[in-house]
């Protein structure tokens, strides 16, 4: 005799069985996770903007969950060792990696990368951004971003831009900025933002781009002169400084964010209990005020949201890396 209820369960046991025989972890219960630590890869060394962030929120977030996030330092360019390390992990929620525009440019930037940040991982949420500042040294003939622009256009390759590195956020805004102003000028990029301040302070370049963070102290002490801010709105700690659209240039806005990514087939059950636990604790009064006190922005976005983020910045800076002809490593 075949009973129907046997039946109904002959190829769901089947089914279940082959994916653990392919290495696929059955489903988890969202409910009872987490069950143990959670590792988050970092793909820098310890002390840094993005290393502090990632403490500060997920303290709070262990809180929440109650279990310990346990942070795994592998520093390495574009970020690469953190998401081979976290591509090798099981989708089970266990491992998280952390990243943002810089995972976004590393996407066309390296050759032959390992691992797509699209196919192979997907965004839990985002922690926080910083927005691209433009300055100038104080005495400078440029008043106003719109000065510098006029100059710049009655006098092609004139203009000198500094930068941070080839290949960073700061030096692809710079050349963001020549496509979107529709001029042609110098771009210098510099080994840090030490040096980037320098060579703004002495005039050795006309306006240096780099983030809010590094350049904050010397412009409130009057080292140098902000000219503009690439964001949709004034940044509290610099109330005075205009936007780039508010000076006339629309368009223009670029921000470095911080994210947290997870293996590709993790259950979205899981995915959506982290991202709740992970905005929760972003804007948290406490945590959000230690990430203003580092002149960040708390900045959380939903599962899909943070997604589309990534997605859109990987066209953004593929764009961008193209026309100015930047080597791909």
């Amino acid at each position: 005799m075949t009973f129907p209820a046997l039946r109904m369960l002959k190829y769901p046991v089947v089914l279940f069985t082959a994916a653990l025989s392919a290495g696929i972890p059955p489903p988890a219960c969202a409910a009872d996770y987490p069950e143990r630590p959670i590792r988050m890869y970092l793909p820098y060394g310890p002390g840094g903007i993005g290393d502090l962030t990632a403490r500060v929120v997920t303290q709070k977030v262990s809180e929440i969950l109650g279990q310990q996030i346990v942070i795994d330092n592998k520093p390495s360019a574009g970020g690469v060792q953190s998401f081979q390390a976290g591509l090798q992990a099981p989708a089970d929620g266990y491992t998280l990696v952390q990243g943002g525009n810089g995972t976004a440019i590393t996407q066309t930037l390296v050759k032959d990368l390992p691992y797509s940040i699209v196919d192979d991982f997907t965004q839990v949420a985002t922690l926080s951004r910083f927005n691209l500042i433009l300055t100038v040294k104080p005495d400078s003939r440029f008043h106003n971003l719109k000065e510098l622009i006029a100059y710049a256009k009655a006098n092609p390759g004139k203009l000198s831009l500094g930068t941070t590195n080839v290949g960073s956020s700061q030096h692809l805004g710079a050349e963001l900025f020549k496509s979107v102003a529709g001029i042609k000028a110098e771009t210098i990029p510099y080994k840090t933002s030490a040096a980037l301040l320098t060579g703004v302070r002495s005039g050795d370049i006309d306006v240096g781009f780099d983030f809010v963070p590094p350049m904050l102290s010397s412009i409130k002490s009057g080292a140098v002169r902000a000219l503009a801010i690439s964001a949709d709105s004034r940044n509290a700690n610099l109330p005075d400084v205009p936007t780039t659209a508010e000076s006339g240039l629309d368009g223009y806005v670029v921000a470095s964010w911080n994210g947290v990514s997870i293996r590709q087939g993790t259950p979205r059950a899981i995915i959506d209990k982290l991202n709740q636990a992970f905005v929760a604790a972003v804007n948290s009064p406490e945590v959000a005020q230690k990430l203003r006190e580092m002149n960040s922005e708390p900045y959380a976005l939903g599962v899909d949201e943070s997604r589309a983020l990534m997605k859109a910045d990987i066209a953004k800076w593929k764009a961008v890396i193209e026309k100015a002809n930047i080597p791909i490593n």
